[in-house]
């Protein structure tokens, strides 16, 4: 099967976790899959803007990129935060080969429009080229996808790696995409995981500000690839990595299924 993982959140930043995720995406290779993972890596990007003494703004969860931002996100999230994954896939016993958006073409990006907002760099895509994904997984690699992508502008844009995860997803005809995050689901109002949540009722609840911030474009991603014919979506917690190889063969009792209605 074709298996699209993304990783964001504690697992790029705390090692065990990150070894965590990383065996268990090798696991689920040497099971004889096709995966590819996406990754972000905000908190590495909004730390080091920081250090470059750059405040970071967030509009409905994702960050407004100026150029010298964009700058340095390609820097971090292509460089030190896909390196740092790639490395960890080696060590637990299968070759990765790092992309972003856009080596080989394989990503296009378009400005994002924001009717009431300028996000500046921010990007989505709007064209895919899997057949270097494809040519990794014909020679038993795994494909680390950054979330940064080329323009028909000639820039870079800064995408947001749940959307890029769905559009790997769909540019893959995959049969899952899954969300390891640093949170255990969608929570409802009382607070309490949400096993099951259709693209219908996740509407409802941002629209009622039950779900906010990152959880938004995340869950717009979930919608747009159940939409365009991934199978199955799922958000998981990153610490309980271990369980992906059994994902499709016993019910999971962690995390969210998100359907599409």
């Amino acid at each position: 099967m074709k298996i699209v993982i993304k990783i964001g959140g504690a697992a790029l930043e705390d090692k065990p976790t990150l070894q965590k995720c990383a065996r268990a995406v090798v696991q689920l290779a040497q099971d004889g899959h096709q995966v590819t993972v996406v990754h972000g890596g905000g908190s590495a990007l909004t730390r080091t803007l920081k250090l470059l003494g750059k405040k970071s703004e967030f509009i409905h969860g994702l960050r407004v990129t100026d150029a010298e931002t964009r700058d340095v996100a390609l820097m971090v999230l292509a460089g030190i935060v896909n390196k740092s994954l790639v490395a960890a896939i080696a060590a637990a016993g299968q070759p990765a080969i790092g992309l972003c958006g856009g080596d080989g073409g394989v990503f296009r990006a378009r400005k994002k429009q924001d009717a009431e907002h300028d996000l500046g760099f921010v990007g989505e895509i709007c064209f895919s080229e899997p057949r270097w994904l494809k040519a990794i997984w014909a020679e038993g690699g795994i494909p680390v996808l950054s979330s940064v992508a080329l323009g028909g502008d000639g820039q870079y844009y800064n995408v947001n790696a749940d959307q890029m995860a769905a559009a790997c997803a769909i540019a893959c005809e995959a049969d899952a995409l899954i969300f390891l995050t640093d949170v255990p689901g969608v929570r409802d109002a009382a607070g309490s995981v949400m096993p099951w949540l259709s693209t219908k009722q996740a509407a409802e609840l941002a629209a009622g500000s039950i779900i906010s911030g990152g959880m938004l474009p995340k869950l717009q991603a979930c919608g747009q690839a159940l939409k365009q014919g991934v199978g199955r979506v799922r958000i998981l917690l990153a610490t309980e990595a271990e369980i992906l190889p059994q994902f499709y063969l016993t019910n999971l009792s962690c995390g969210t299924e998100v359907t599409y209605s």
